[in-house]
């Protein structure tokens, strides 16, 4: 899912080094919207890991 996130940022960089200025702007607001979405989920998986504990 973190290579959507990739995939939006390349693609709003192409788009500002052409000059598609509303292109780059949607792209990249995309890519950071999933950016933090995916950050959240991995910190509150690292939290549900650390309190549920390791079982064996």
């Amino acid at each position: 899912m973190l290579n959507w996130s990739l995939i939006f940022l390349v693609v709003a960089i192409v788009a500002g080094v052409f000059g598609f200025g509303g292109v780059a702007s949607a792209s990249a607001d995309i890519a950071q919207v999933l950016f933090v979405l995916f950050l959240v989920l991995f910190v509150v998986a690292m939290i549900v890991r650390f309190l549920k504990g390791r079982t064996h």
